[in-house]
């Protein structure tokens, strides 16, 4: 094609293309339609008939459950030693210092003066005239000491209901990371609780003897004698396992919750000193220093070993055979009302006192590392 020149088929713009084939192209086959164009088909009407309207299934939606509030309880990043499982529980400070001053306060203070109050009123109603001090309303009987024991023994309903009210916890939290009293475990303590006794009083054969006075002669043994027995064995255990839950237990975890953001040592610090001190001073502010050091170094024995085997049971086991010794002791050589306000003692308590705290925890110490015993609480069940 030559400059200048269009293609054959070219149309002028503006102009309609030219009817039929282009120039040069082949005529069709015969037979075959000349135009592609088809036939217009009549549109048929869809029928109008409307679609019979299904019924929806009458099937209530199942219900939402709403979220309870532990969801909002922290995820605890390891597992919580015996006096951070406040920590798995309801949220706030406020919580463990509430507890911290109710369930002592309960305990030790409010209930017992309940049960106690009783027996004042009926031994000054029946006193001949006469005005009666506290000591005579309070003088040791087989039926005060099993009131005293009932209202301390009470401190293990308070510790697990503060547990489940102000933590939202459930209650056997508070006996170990177990949820529940390790019997077999108590048990074997409180046969190292003998060995420990063995070895004080091994001591103390050996100590200078001080102030003596009558203690070689037994005393009579007569139906009172006979009434403390049964009431020492029965309910002892139980007020000996209340102080235990009342301090060991429930101070000790709201304590250490309350200090665990200050680190891990101070948190066991104050778990194990605070609760010891306050267990301490609870038996009266009138006692001598070598009286204080004695239920000091209990408390802070029985504090260790809480944590570090993970429950209640060593400290149960050595406060029920320490009271059965003071109060067997009372009854053979001494009187009941020395063993439940004693005050005064001499210095030489202090080393049979270390012989027996140390001795009792190489003991359970040992034989919890032995056992494998748990000591710590498995998140996922402290948070079901």
């Amino acid at each position: 094609m030559t400059t200048g020149q269009q293609p054959p088929d070219w149309v002028p713009p503006g102009e309609p293309p030219p009817a039929g084939p282009p120039p040069g192209a082949l005529p069709p086959p015969p037979g075959y339609p000349r135009s592609r164009t088809p036939a217009a088909v009549p549109q048929q009407p869809y029928p109008q008939q409307p679609y019979p309207q299904q019924p929806y299934p009458q099937q209530p939606y199942p219900p939402v459950p709403y979220p309870s509030a532990r969801v909002a309880r922290p995820v605890l990043p390891s597992p919580p030693e015996y006096h951070q499982l406040h920590r798995g529980g309801r949220r706030g400070w406020w919580w463990a210092v509430l507890g911290a001053v109710l369930v002592p306060v309960l305990g030790v203070g409010v209930v017992p003066a309940i049960f106690l109050a009783p027996i004042a009123v009926y031994r000054a109603a029946s006193s001949s005239g006469g005005s009666l001090d506290a000591e005579t309303l309070m003088k040791a009987s087989p039926a005060l000491l099993a009131a005293l024991n009932v209202g301390l023994g009470l401190s293990i309903l308070l510790a697990m209901g503060a547990t489940w009210a102000l933590h939202g916890l459930k209650p056997g939290w508070v006996s170990s990371v177990v949820r529940r009293l390790r019997w077999r475990w108590l048990v074997a303590c409180l046969g190292l609780s003998v060995l420990a006794l063995g070895a004080m009083l091994a001591v103390t054969y050996l100590l200078p003897q001080q102030d003596a006075g009558d203690a070689s002669t037994l005393n009579a043994f007569t139906a009172e004698t006979r009434n403390y027995l049964l009431v020492i064995l029965l309910l002892t255990p139980f007020q000996a396992a209340g102080e235990e839950y009342a301090f060991r237990g429930y101070l000790t975890q709201a304590l250490g919750g309350l200090f665990t953001p200050l680190g891990t040592g101070v948190s066991r610090a104050a778990a194990v000193v605070l609760p010891a001190l306050l267990f301490a001073l609870a038996h009266g502010l009138g006692q001598s220093v070598p009286v204080f050091f004695d239920r000091l170094a209990f408390g802070l024995v029985a504090g260790w070993l809480v944590i570090r085997t993970g429950g209640l049971e060593a400290g149960i086991a050595m406060h029920v055979l320490n009271n059965f010794l003071a109060y067997g002791l009372a009854l053979a050589f001494g009187n009941m009302d020395d063993a439940l306000n004693a005050t005064g003692g001499s210095w030489w308590m202090i080393p049979t006192t270390l012989t027996q705290s140390l001795v009792y925890l190489g003991l359970v110490t040992w034989l919890a590392r032995r056992w494998g015993l748990q000591r710590r609480a498995d998140p996922a069940v402290l948070a079901a």
